[in-house]
């Protein structure tokens, strides 16, 4: 899914059903789409995680999940089918390029996953691989799939430690055989290097490709440093050459949204020159930076 997302006005359902209502009825309409579709997909974090994870709802703003990578295309076709029309893109979603988020007047957003940051396998064998011990559990009595409780725990952490807040709660009341059991779970899903970012262990990694990207991520920094962790983050040359070359790019989604229309070739072309200046004062900071720290 490359396209780029169509002029899309923030969504602000005008129904007065709690959001907790209205986010159990979203998960089960999009279950009901996927199922439709002959789609697997995975649900995840919000309200999707077990409650021996989270004993207090964690409902969110959207709805999360994983997707059949070889699927994805079914699934967008038989969700604009079904009214929801294409927010973000998964090439401006994030760093990671992970999700791409879509809209619906009635149920508010849904962020379709094809990864998750931090896993190293590849989409398909990510996927394959969590769906092997899924479980089962329902919304508005709609059954839909999760991922195991170990891999769940694993999810979590691997979120915290894009949110720069370490470890979270829920892992620290693991036992250590359920600790043993994610750290293993950790290893064959590539995932070492975003999971020591959370325990604030990365620089153990600092020889991994991706320990620029999850240092940027997980520690903050210009968002010259976070490119160029991007760059290096990909396994070859073409994917290294997609990301300069992506690198100068006005995140046409997000302009859009902050205009509140389709951004005209003019309002581009100034979004470009200032994000041109930004990234060049980003980049004579960080080289300036060492001399300045000597004097």
């Amino acid at each position: 899914m490359t396209e780029s997302a169509p002029e899309a006005a923030p969504v602000r359902p005008t129904s007065k059903v709690p959001v907790s209502i209205r986010l159990r009825l979203a998960r089960a309409a999009v279950q009901v789409i996927a199922d439709d579709a002959g789609v697997r997909m995975l649900h995840i974090k919000g309200a999707a995680t077990d409650p021996a994870l989270h004993p207090t709802p964690r409902y969110g703003s959207d709805v999360d999940a994983l997707v059949d990578p070889h699927r994805i295309p079914a699934l967008h076709s038989a969700l604009l089918t079904q009214g929801w029309r294409l927010y973000s893109t998964f090439r401006f979603g994030s760093s990671f390029e992970h999700a791409q988020t879509y809209a619906h007047d009635t149920w508010g957003y849904f962020d379709l996953h094809r990864r998750f940051p931090g896993i190293g396998l590849s989409d398909q064998q990510a996927f394959e691989q969590l769906w092997l011990d899924h479980t089962r559990r329902e919304s508005a009595g709609i059954p839909f799939a999760a991922p195991s409780l170990d891999a769940q725990s694993v999810i979590l952490v691997l979120n915290s430690a894009r949110g720069k807040g370490g470890l979270p709660r829920s892992w620290s009341e693991l036992d250590d055989d359920a600790q043993a059991r994610a750290r293993s779970l950790v290893a064959r899903l590539h995932a070492e290097v975003a999971f020591a970012a959370a325990e604030g262990d990365l620089e153990r990694y600092r020889d991994r490709r991706e320990y620029r990207l999850w240092k940027a991520t997980s520690q903050g920094g210009p968002r010259v440093a976070e490119w160029w962790g991007r760059v290096i983050a990909q396994p070859n040359l073409p994917g290294r050459l997609r990301v300069v070359a992506q690198a100068p790019l006005v995140n046409t989604d997000r302009l859009a949204r902050r205009l509140g229309h389709a951004p005209s070739r003019a309002e581009v072309v100034r979004e470009f020159f200032a994000r041109a200046g930004v990234g060049l004062r980003e980049t004579a900071a960080m080289i300036t930076r060492p001399f300045r720290r000597q004097r």
